[in-house]
């Protein structure tokens, strides 16, 4: 199998944090890597077009010659593969949870932060919108006090005592938001706490590159 990516989109890092994390639990999943340039445009070749039409990232592409192109249905294709340790959930329930909190994190952070990101200082070009980039910043604040809130029992991680697939699609898009100098507002200590621990987990240093 092979994983198209660009280091710094959000997208490719919640992927890649994932591998790391099962790496780092015991189960490293063989998987070739290979680097489409944003920058250069690469995505927008005949080659990468006819793995995904849209010309996003990241892109699996598994043994039977399919190509997967959404990040999270990727993780769960892998996850079936590769069950143990799992990193969504061991039960119907905690998976239940998990992906309620990966898509809320995904929705509520991630994907705003991108939009900021793109709309006042986009890697690839885009033309600034401060009116784009004021409105999904505006929405921030209740996100990161939500998932603080669920943090007050002291758990180290966003759904408990180990990382999740929540955590990796978290720290994905608060390392693409810095390219903006977006961060957790100071009135989530919790989360703040988590965050400088989880950068310094193996996982993270082998894939964060800002």
């Amino acid at each position: 199998m092979k994983l198209y990516f660009f280091p710094i989109a959000p997208n490719p890092t919640k992927v890649r944090l994932y591998l790391a994390e099962k790496k780092e639990a015991g189960c490293a999943i063989d998987l070739e890597p290979v680097v489409v340039n944003l920058r250069e445009g690469e995505q927008k070749s005949e080659e990468h077009l006819r793995r995904d039409p849209l010309g996003r990232l990241p892109v699996l592409e598994t043994d039977e010659g399919e190509f997967l192109t959404e990040s999270l249905p990727m993780i769960l294709f892998l996850e079936e593969l590769h069950p143990d340790p799992p990193l969504i959930g061991a039960t119907p329930l905690e998976r239940a949870r998990t992906l309620n909190m990966e898509r809320m994190v995904e929705q509520g952070v991630l994907y705003p932060m991108a939009r900021v990101v793109h709309a006042t200082a986009s890697p690839i070009g885009l033309p600034p919108n401060p009116a784009v980039a004021e409105a999904f910043r505006a929405g921030l604040p209740a996100a990161f006090a939500n998932i603080e809130k669920r943090m007050e029992d002291g758990r180290p991680f966003l759904m408990g005592e180990k990382p999740t697939v929540a955590d990796c699609t978290l720290v994905a898009g608060l390392q693409f938001g810095r390219m903006a100098e977006l961060d957790i507002d100071e009135d989530c200590p919790r989360l703040r706490a988590w965050h400088e621990a989880f950068r310094k987990r193996a996982s993270a240093q082998e894939v964060l590159v800002l």
